[in-house]
């Protein structure tokens, strides 16, 4: 969640960690610093709250500019608030009480509360309200005993309960940067004569592809001319670089005024993408996993599915088509809640877990406990070069690039198609489906790209309900069957983005609760596509018209008159097979939450309060 940049070198050292941290900014954060040591080994820190052109504006203020002939070392962090409100104070570096260590963190600290009482009790006090400060005091009053900075370091870890990872500079320590990583991700890079530490690749893909993954549990001293990592029971660690695609990490909005809306423009590209690599032709077989991965699915006790978000959204797709396609029993559970209870999980389950960035917190702990069970993992990520996807049994790739703005459009649209073609090739290997109904199915997916373009070429009237709309409180999704999760995916989005009030149901629950909502100052979303529910999804409309709220349908194809009566706004998607239809049902969604969210003047790529990869519970 947080951001994380560090580097020792002789480049200009402030504009590349500000650059760094602005690469990180789709992940979210609240208040930003930077922290530097030059030639004299004076330091130099800055720390603000808000966006970092704050704290870019108060640095660049200074005119500061590197002697090309010397090494600097920094370290930069965007911060993510957990302990204590975004604040200068609790904004990211916090030094030790002698300045000698400057300290950054992602993560939390789980017992900072002990922590803390035990160094106030020896005389220490605290300027932020933070978890954070309690390392770096902790660190100091070790130093104390320990002069050998490694093992104090492997001192320090033992001490800390919680998810981290901590970027280090000792004044004391002349020539070096320190990282240390435990169950947040953490890589280095390795250039000619310098060398960088991030949380996340991108935020220094622009100066090497070259790249060390740091393994939880380990800890790494930097030089401007290599590394040394020992884990934190003090053994060396060997560990060589490997090279990353730079090209699939340049942040370019293209022209767009928003990252969202590029992201959700690029959504036909992304299911091309997918289509070309793993779907040839109707009649070819789907070639989404490998033969070991498939031999998974030939006859599993259980599939559970995992994620969070949009990603559990996509997941419930997933689960309908699957279980109709290629028949196999599946659960789909948020992972937030499944790694705390006491799963049935064995040999012969499967877990499909799905994450945008491969790092999110509660689904990566969800498979390393179902791995200890036995259990077989398939993730499916944007993100192969991530911790879920270097702990799994296989590996899908979404292809969906760089998704920037912190709300998921083309990497849930990615997810959902490769479900398809997971539960096509499953199907097909199975024998489930007839070779005609198999050939439809490949067909029409073969068709989505086209039709969301042609969604894409007309947004006039989502734009005109989103106007209509945009003033309301409180806004109700509904759906049925396979389009039950796109309706929460709907109102995932718009809450998300443009804080209105929203919930995703399905309508079969209408007349259970909700219903005692509907007046008119509560409009209804409505996802009716063709298929055996379609004429239970009007009779919900119907009621909901007759408590005076206004309804808005999302209708693949015409609208019988009968049925348009019912309708305050009628927003017309493409028909396609109802067990696709969440793909076209979705765009028009997405168009309304950013729509709104820019009529609201909201801040669209980076919403309050959110965080793209979500490293911490």
């Amino acid at each position: 969640m947080c951001g994380i940049v560090g580097y020792i070198g002789k480049k200009p050292i402030v504009p590349l960690l500000l650059n760094g941290l602005q690469t990180l900014e789709y992940r979210g954060y609240d208040s930003a610093g930077i922290a530097w040591l030059g030639p004299e080994n004076d330091l130099c820190m800055f720390k603000k709250e808000g966006k970092l052109s704050n704290l870019r504006s108060h640095v660049d203020a200074l005119h500061f500019h590197n002697d090309d002939a010397v090494e600097y070392r920094g370290i930069a962090h965007t911060r993510w608030a957990t302990h204590g409100s975004p604040t200068d104070e609790n904004a990211h570096p916090h030094t030790s009480a002698d300045g000698n260590i400057v300290l950054i963190h992602n993560g939390i600290i789980e017992n900072y509360t002990e922590l803390r009482d035990e160094l106030k009790a020896k005389g220490y006090s605290f300027k932020s309200s933070t978890d954070t400060e309690t390392i770096v005091l902790l660190l100091e009053d070790i130093l104390k005993t320990e002069t050998n900075f490694l093992k104090a370091l492997q001192r320090l870890t033992s001490r800390l309960v919680g998810a981290y990872a901590l970027g280090i500079m000792d004044k004391r320590q002349m020539g070096k940067l320190y990282g240390v990583r435990n169950f947040a991700p953490l890589v280095l890079g390795v250039g000619d004569g310098e060398m960088f530490l991030a949380s996340d690749s991108v935020a220094i893909v622009e100066h090497t592809n070259e790249v060390v993954f740091l393994k939880d549990g380990q800890i790494v001293e930097l030089t401007a001319t290599g590394y040394h990592i020992e884990d934190f029971a003090g053994k060396q660690v060997i560990t060589d670089s490997e090279t990353i695609a730079a090209s699939q990490m340049i942040l370019d909005k293209k022209g767009f005024r928003h990252f969202m809306l590029k992201e959700i423009y690029d959504q036909p590209d992304v299911i091309r993408r997918l289509l070309s690599e793993h779907l040839k032709g109707d009649t070819d077989p789907v070639s989404i996993l490998d033969k070991p991965a498939l031999a998974l699915f030939k006859n599993p006790k259980r599939i559970v599915i995992v994620g969070c978000g949009s990603s559990l959204n996509a997941g419930l797709v997933g689960k309908y088509f699957m279980e109709a396609v290629a028949r196999i029993d599946v659960n789909v559970e948020s992972a937030g809640e499944y790694r705390y209870r006491d799963t049935l999980v064995d040999e012969d389950t499967i877990i499909i877990a799905i994450s945008q960035s491969g790092e999110t917190a509660d689904t990566l702990t969800a498979i390393r406990q179902c791995k200890e069970k036995g259990a077989k993992v398939v993730t499916v990520t944007n993100r192969v070069d991530s911790t879920m996807a270097r702990e799994s049994d296989a590996v899908v790739n979404v292809h969906a690039g760089l998704e920037v703005s912190v709300c998921a459009t083309k990497s849930f649209v990615a997810q959902v198609v490769v479900l398809y073609l997971l539960g096509l090739q499953v199907a097909e290997d199975r024998g489930t489906l007839k070779a005609n109904e198999l050939e439809n199915l490949k067909h029409q997916l073969k068709q989505l790209p086209t039709q969301i373009e042609t969604m894409l070429a007309n947004t006039d009237t989502v734009h005109t309900v989103a106007k209509k709309y945009g003033s309301k409180e409180n806004m109700l999704f509904i759906g049925r069957s396979m389009n039950y999760p796109t309706a929460m995916e709907g109102a995932l989005k718009l809450k998300e983005v443009s804080y209105i009030h929203a919930e995703g149901y399905s309508a079969s629950e209408l007349k259970h609760g909700p219903i005692a909502m509907l007046d008119q100052d509560m409009p209804i979303v409505a996802v009716l596509t063709p298929g055996p529910l379609y004429e239970k999804m009007i009779s919900s409309c119907q009621e909901a018209k007759a408590r005076d709220a206004q309804v808005i349908a999302i209708h693949a194809g015409p609208v019988q008159q009968e049925a348009a009566d019912t309708f305050d706004d009628i927003i017309t998607v493409p028909t396609t097979h109802e067990w696709l239809s969440p793909v076209v049902a979705v765009v028009p969604m997405q168009f309304l939450a950013y729509y709104i969210a820019e009529h609201l003047g909201k801040d669209v790529d980076q919403p309050r309060n959110l965080a793209k990869s979500v490293t911490v519970e």
